[in-house]
């Protein structure tokens, strides 16, 4: 009967793996697999949990930092968050006191601030620290020479 117990678990914990996908039911269901195991070979029922437990905890700790490492995706910047780090040019004087100033990155001008507060002349080149709605901040360029 214990068999029917272990299989049970075995079919609750890869639902709920897939259902959440959190690398944790995983290693509790290789413990209920590894104690099904034990119990089909005749094992007694506290050598069947001190099996689960051992393999749950033991591939909790050791495998899911490598697991999570190689299943967790790497997130790409995309539209407007691929702007910070962007060098660009500044068409117009940048005076963030008058709320004047823009950049051209591309074929696309936007609305510019200074991040420090500095004036920033035109035809500098600049580099966008972030972008706030249609306004990005910029920081000059420092040229090492």
């Amino acid at each position: 009967m214990d068999t029917f117990w272990w299989f049970a678990l075995l079919i609750v914990f890869i639902g709920a793996e897939a259902a959440t996908v959190n690398m944790v039911s995983a290693w509790f269901a290789a413990g209920a697999l590894a104690a099904l195991v034990t119990a089909l070979l005749g094992g007694q029922l506290w050598l069947q949990i001190t099996v689960f437990l051992v393999v749950s905890a033991v591939c909790l700790v050791l495998l899911r930092p490598i697991a999570k490492k190689y299943f967790t995706p790497k997130l790409t910047r995309t539209n407007v968050d691929a702007l910070a780090g962007k060098t660009c040019l500044c068409v117009t004087d940048i005076d963030n006191l008058t709320g004047a100033g823009q950049v051209r990155l591309g074929d696309v001008e936007w609305s510019a601030r200074s991040t420090t507060g500095e004036a920033i002349p035109a035809g500098t080149e600049v580099k966008i620290d972030r972008v706030e709605g249609v306004k990005v901040y910029v920081t000059p360029v420092t040229v090492k020479v």
